[in-house]
């Protein structure tokens, strides 16, 4: 059953910032674009890297590896060579928590 996880403090993340977090054991990338948080998994599925060690551009994340791209809201594919959308997750803001439900 899916349940919200604290990852971080909100205020840790500034606009245009990308962290990367684990959630039982699985990494889980959190992106703060203009000031609402995204959460999406954090491995490309082109190929085996981390997104949060990429390059934010306003909605999209861009991988360091190949400069796949996906849309941090939907999860959708925006550039190859990436073919398969990533995976995106409720976040929510309790207090100062920045939660991700799992």
């Amino acid at each position: 059953m899916a349940r919200f996880v604290t990852v971080a403090k909100a205020d840790s993340i500034q606009p245009g910032q990308m962290i990367k977090v684990e959630i039982d054991n699985f990494p889980v990338a959190v992106a703060n674009v203009g000031g609402t948080f995204h959460a999406f998994d954090d491995t490309c599925t082109h190929e085996d890297c981390s997104l949060a060690e990429g390059e934010l551009v306003k909605t999209a994340v861009v991988c360091p590896c190949h400069f796949a791209e996906f849309d941090v809201r939907n999860g959708a594919v925006l550039a190859p060579p990436a073919t398969v959308p990533i995976k995106v997750y409720p976040v929510r803001v309790q207090g100062n928590d920045l939660q991700v439900e799992f």
